[in-house]
């Protein structure tokens, strides 16, 4: 069977209020991978296989954490053809999020802004979806596990929350991505600040340590930042995850900005902003790490790709890998196996970085 258009389903879900539209379809999802139905919208893998943090990835495309906040349907989107999948972010404690409506889409601007607030059933529920996928990771797809720190506790014991969360999720992970970086928690952001991520990421080191010796193995870890950061922040974090031999960071989450939306429908709702306006803010943040962090350390590139040529741009920014998600939402599966061959044409032609 031919994977159907997404050009057909969109309008009715376009139709749907957003999160009831998201929900819809990710319990599809669940219900359908790995059964005979998945060829609806299954898609050949692009082949274009890089190494980065000992990790081999069998295509540089991505999916972002946010989509699947519980795991539920890792082979299922894998089959897309996706080279790699971040889920979560998971917390803790399961938590509700913020109160409904919180999702809005901006469609002058193949947009959204979200406030959902890390809404998940919490660690146990996360971990055991995460042990039932089967098939993508046996087809040599990478895993992503995003963890975070519940709404109710105090900043100050934050690390806390993600020394637990790291601990439950280490022996299922292929990579852990701490987020700071959300804007719908209250105060995470601050934990980007330079003495707040010295500490943090202190914490985290010498427990991914005591990890490694446990499970023998280690997890490379990731950490991932906002878009709304000046160059003097940008370079603080870079010094930081170097000094604390961070593996890798994600740039970037949503933004707080509304330049590009002004006047828009929705364009005042609280919340972090995602899709094409993302795009110019997160390369920009893209470009600085790659100046502070030299030509080795591994980039994960997202915000506003939603074709293949912005897949391409964030790779010639400094990105080595590029993950998707509302692109996924206006264009459908289509883009991910356009985005992956527009990655590996571009990678066959950049320059090697000095």
């Amino acid at each position: 069977m031919l994977p159907l258009p997404y050009a057909l389903a969109r309008p009715f879900l376009f139709g749907l209020d957003p999160e009831r539209a998201h929900d819809m379809t990710l319990a599809a999802i669940a219900s359908l991978q790995n059964t005979p139905a998945q060829c609806a919208w299954a898609q050949p893998r692009v082949d274009d296989p890089v190494t980065l943090a000992g990790l081999r990835f069998p295509n540089r495309v991505g999916l972002a954490a946010g989509l699947d906040k519980n795991g539920r349907c890792i082979d299922g989107l894998g089959a897309m053809g996706f080279g790699f999948i971040e889920v979560g972010t998971v917390t803790p404690r399961a938590q509700p999020g913020n109160p409904r409506p919180r999702m809005f889409r901006l469609p002058a601007r193949q947009a959204l802004i979200n406030r959902l607030g890390f809404n998940n059933d919490g660690l146990d529920a996360f971990v055991a979806n995460v042990r039932r996928a089967r098939s993508f990771r046996a087809g040599g797809g990478i895993l992503g596990l995003n963890i975070g720190k519940n709404a109710t506790t105090p900043i100050e014991r934050a690390a806390d929350d993600y020394l637990a969360a790291l601990a439950a999720v280490y022996p299922h992970a292929d990579y852990v991505t701490v987020n700071i970086s959300s804007p719908n928690t209250k105060n995470l952001r601050a934990l980007q600040s330079d003495e707040a991520l010295d500490a943090l990421l202190g914490a985290v080191q010498a427990r991914r340590k005591s990890l490694a010796r446990e499970h023998s193995r280690r997890v490379p870890v990731f950490v991932k930042i906002a878009p709304d950061l000046d160059e003097a922040q940008i370079q603080l974090i870079a010094q930081t995850l170097r000094r604390h031999g961070i593996d890798g960071v994600v740039a970037t989450n949503t933004t707080i900005a509304r330049d590009a939306v002004q006047g828009l429908p929705h364009a005042g709702e609280a919340g972090g902003l995602s899709g094409a306006p993302v795009f110019e803010p997160s390369n920009r943040v893209i470009r600085l790490l790659r100046a502070a962090l030299g030509p080795a350390f591994p980039i994960v590139g997202v915000g506003g790709v939603m074709r293949g040529a912005d897949a391409a741009a964030k790779l010639d920014a400094g990105a080595d890998l590029v993950q998707i998600y509302t692109g996924l939402i206006y264009r459908g599966p289509a883009l991910v196996p356009e985005a992956a061959r527009a990655l590996r044409d571009a990678a066959a032609n950049l320059p090697a970085r000095a």
